[in-house]
């Protein structure tokens, strides 16, 4: 009797991990992270620092969870598996639960910086453009730049808690994370079917285009601002993007969604390495620890999908 009453609970904890992708919100830890170590804001603004990544987290959840609100069409057809088609949780309950996070994570954005508003400002164009993204823009073309410039909003979430104006190398920092994660949505845009090959390469080369601008990152730090660029840093860039290179060329070569879906994973995922590897460029190498936060995302993805 006791095994009967547990497992139907069980379930409904499984269909909501899925439903907020719990694996992907240590991705967007590790943003924040990236930002505000890399301004030198921890740890002497812990408190406001830990309001920030509560606010990014309750966004990257609840821009998951209105995902799926918008896609329940498409999902009977492709993904009936999961929590809203096949009727785990009800649209009302989503409904409700990512409008809560939304106004969670601003109110957490506004106590992290209630004097400036600046996180308050990056925080509702964050949102704005989750919705957007979600209701409308994934269906359009310009589907992944909108969810590169979420990502570059999130680091930008990060590096507001710094006291003065953002310097031109936090701007680039961002986007190189947003590139990066635009080719990322590119090359996930059909994982469903059968990709193609053409599209893949573009979308890998976007991926590229992001290792790429993040090499600048060191040259745009003033020697005043006391950056410390670990020499190891373009090495370590160099062999994230052969890790990125194996499951990305396999996809390419036989576009299967098997193949794709592997590929956007471990791309996915690899945002956290990447982020590492930049803080590498800014703290030098123990911004390499950031890189821990990759664990707990592979352990719950054993068990909760991330794409």
């Amino acid at each position: 009797m006791a095994t009967q009453s547990v497992l139907p609970t069980t379930g409904r904890w499984l269909a909501l991990a899925q439903l907020l992708r719990l694996p992907n919100v240590f991705t967007a830890m590790a943003d924040i992270f990236l930002g505000t170590l890399a301004c030198g804001a921890l740890p002497g603004q812990t408190i406001q620092f830990i309001s920030v990544l509560m606010a990014s987290c309750c966004f990257y959840m609840g821009g998951m969870v209105w995902n799926d609100f918008f896609d329940q069409e498409q999902d009977r057809k492709e993904r009936p598996f999961r929590p809203l088609p096949s009727g785990k949780i009800s649209p009302r309950t989503a409904a409700a639960l990512g409008a809560s996070l939304m106004i969670a994570g601003l109110f957490c954005a506004f106590d992290a910086d209630p004097e400036r508003w600046h996180t308050l400002v990056v925080a509702v164009f964050l949102v704005a453009v989750i919705f957007l993204y979600d209701a409308w823009l994934k269906r359009t073309w310009l589907g992944p730049a909108a969810m590169g410039t979420c990502r570059f909003l999130n680091v930008l979430l990060g590096l507001s808690v710094a006291p003065g104006e953002l310097k031109a190398w936090g701007w680039f920092l961002a986007l190189a994370v947003g590139v990066y994660i635009a080719g990322v949505t590119w090359f996930a845009r059909t994982e469903a079917q059968e990709s193609k090959q053409n599209a893949l390469l573009a979308a890998a080369g976007v991926i590229l285009a992001g290792l790429v601008f993040a090499l600048a990152v060191p040259a745009l730090v003033g020697e005043s601002e006391q950056a410390s660029t670990s020499p190891l840093f373009p090495y370590l860039l160099a062999a994230f993007g052969c890790y990125l290179a194996i499951p990305l060329t396999r996809a390419v070569r036989n576009p299967t969604p098997r193949r794709v879906q592997a590929a956007v994973k471990r791309c996915v995922l690899g945002l956290i390495l990447f982020d590492a590897v930049l803080a590498t460029a800014l703290i030098g190498i123990a911004g390499i620890l950031l890189a821990v936060l990759l664990i707990p995302a592979m352990y719950l993805g054993r068990w909760v999908y991330s794409t």
